[in-house]
């Protein structure tokens, strides 16, 4: 199905609480958001694993197409993060023998190393796509890690200039973007948080780096940033350091985490002209949203954002919550859209 005409279509991040039959919760929990290999937390024996994970994908792909939202995602069943599945799988990576990056709070992580030149070998997430649009009958989308994220997450081994490893990986990404459409995917998205950790630098070849990425690709785009899991970030700043520059990328959406962090949307003026794709629900809370509570955080967007270029959204991906919570927070998306569509076009 194209890109749905109605106004405020809905949509998610990406990812979907994966089953617990198939994923060993504690174990992923105990992993943070994995970056090198994850293999402990799959509960399925390798020789059966992709059968299991296609299963999965349908149950996700089916609580979205029940809970009523538009533009559907393979829940990013088969992945270990959001973006270990592709970083893992490009030439230049050593997967086998990990570094580690330490965080501001003193965390050590588990990390590819850089040991060559980044380069794409082969199509990494066209089944995923494919099997994607052969399951639904709803507009799709597919995510993918953007470039600059990608090179803030490896173990730098090789390159002496951080500039050309995210443009390498600007290369690679856009290479797999184009496999993605040809597999006739409505929407790609470039999932971005780690722009704001680093703003001196997304400034000076951030923005260079997307854009390479996207470059040719036609059809819906998206760029999403936001805090991080709610369920790995708790407390959260009310406002991004790094997000009005967005606005210079050539992407046609900018996806920003609202909900959580109680954001005061005026910064979407420094957006204007690109469609958003607005977080209206709270990860963070348990508790399902009403559906007039989601509409009245989409009335809040309108008075920044023409109806026609605002999609709701939940804050971030859903992989970490419970599954009835993420169903029961899409259901309410779903009719808080609704609601404010029907006022739109009384």
């Amino acid at each position: 199905m194209p890109y749905p005409t109605h106004l405020l279509p809905t949509t998610v991040v990406g990812s979907y609480p994966q089953p617990d039959w198939l994923v060993d919760r504690a174990t992923l929990r105990q992993h943070g958001v994995p970056r090198a290999h994850a293999h402990d937390m799959w509960r399925v024996p390798a020789d059966l694993l992709e059968h299991a994970q296609d299963d999965g994908t349908i149950l996700a792909i089916r609580d979205m197409e029940r809970a009523g939202i538009d533009i559907v995602t393979d829940g990013e069943i088969r992945r270990e993060s959001y973006s270990n599945r592709f970083a893992l799988a490009l030439e230049g990576v050593d997967a086998d023998a990990p570094g580690e990056l330490r965080s501001h709070a003193g965390r050590v992580t588990k990390v590819p190393r850089v040991v060559a030149p980044i380069r794409w070998r082969f199509a990494v997430e066209t089944r995923d796509a494919s099997f994607l649009r052969a399951n639904t009958d709803r507009a799709t989308k597919i995510t993918l890690p953007g470039p600059f994220t990608l090179s803030r997450q490896v173990q730098n081994d090789f390159y002496t200039d951080e500039e050309e490893l995210a443009m390498d990986y600007a290369v690679a990404v856009n290479q797999e973007l184009q496999a993605l459409k040809a597999t006739g995917v409505d929407v790609v998205q470039l999932d971005e948080p780690w722009v704001r950790t680093a703003p001196d630098k997304a400034i000076r070849y951030g923005i260079k780096a997307i854009n390479r990425a996207l470059e040719g690709i036609e059809g819906p785009t998206v760029v999403h940033v936001c805090f991080g899991y709610a369920a790995v970030v708790a407390d959260k700043p009310s406002g991004y350091g790094f997000l009005a520059e967005l606005g210079d990328t050539i992407a046609q959406q900018i996806s920003i985490e609202a909900a959580q962090p109680r954001l005061d949307l005026g910064v979407l003026r420094d957006l204007a002209g690109k469609t958003i794709m607005l977080g209206v629900l709270d990860l963070n809370d348990p508790t399902i949203e009403s559906a007039e509570t989601i509409a009245t955080r989409i009335r809040d967007g309108l008075r920044f954002v023409a109806a026609d270029k605002l999609v709701p959204a939940p804050d971030c991906g859903m992989k970490y919550l419970k599954r009835d919570t993420a169903f029961g927070k899409l259901q309410a998306l779903a009719e808080g859209a609704s609601i404010v569509r029907r006022e739109l076009t009384a």
